[in-house]
């Protein structure tokens, strides 16, 4: 799995990656990278086949560790084009990409 930068991460999505943000519903109405799609890690193993295998996949949570953990679990289902955004939403709005912060 590679391992990519904010800058990367938001040059694949906008180059038609999908930005899958594993954090819980509350972490992400706080603050998320913009357009991410939200499928928490207490809900990955009964939703991640909501997830196209032919799509290139950016992992994203708070930090990096929980979408290296399930962007490891795609590839053990058969994913084959998944990237972990190296220190997840915090280095995203470090790096002042796109982000919406307060939903909810």
């Amino acid at each position: 799995m590679d391992e990519v930068t904010p800058q990367e991460g938001q040059r694949r999505v906008q180059a038609g990656a999908l930005l899958v943000d594993v954090r819980e519903q509350n972490e992400y109405d706080d603050v998320h990278a913009d357009g991410a799609q939200l499928i928490p890690l207490s809900e990955f193993e009964a939703r991640y086949t909501e997830l196209p295998k032919d799509a290139d996949l950016v992992m994203i949570c708070r930090s990096g560790a929980r979408s290296a953990r399930a962007g490891e679990f795609l590839a053990q289902h058969g994913y084959s084009k998944v990237a972990n955004l190296t220190g997840g939403t915090n280095a995203w709005v470090e790096a002042g990409l796109p982000s919406v912060k307060g939903q909810g």
